[in-house]
């Protein structure tokens, strides 16, 4: 989360609790921060979240697969398997470091 982010979570959580409505929070942000404001959609989320009694800003962990295909062992092997053969399609390379091809692709 980038500090303009956290700021303007803050700032609804702290406008939440004056007792602000959704509306009025966005027009603020918008005064504040211009096109750097968040959507509308993401103010009413957080205008929610903060109006359920939620306290933190930060975003909650997800489920899932962590993103751990590009580590630097990982980019490593993508290149030297591709030096030692550039002829390699990126299927074929990111089948052989078990990773997908999209990080393959970024190597």
């Amino acid at each position: 989360m980038s500090a303009l982010e956290s700021e303007q979570r803050t700032n609804i959580k702290f406008l939440v609790k004056l007792g602000k409505s959704g509306n009025e929070i966005r027009e603020i942000l918008v005064q504040v921060h211009g096109d750097n404001a968040m959507k509308k959609t993401a103010v009413y989320k957080w205008v929610k979240r903060f109006s359920e009694r939620r306290e933190s800003v930060t975003d909650e962990e997800r489920s899932g697969r962590p993103a751990t295909s590009r580590t630097e062992e990982n980019i490593a092997k993508v290149r030297q398997i591709l030096h030692e053969n550039r002829q390699l399609t990126v299927r074929s390379t990111a089948e052989q470091v078990n990773i997908d091809r999209e990080t393959v692709g970024k190597t």
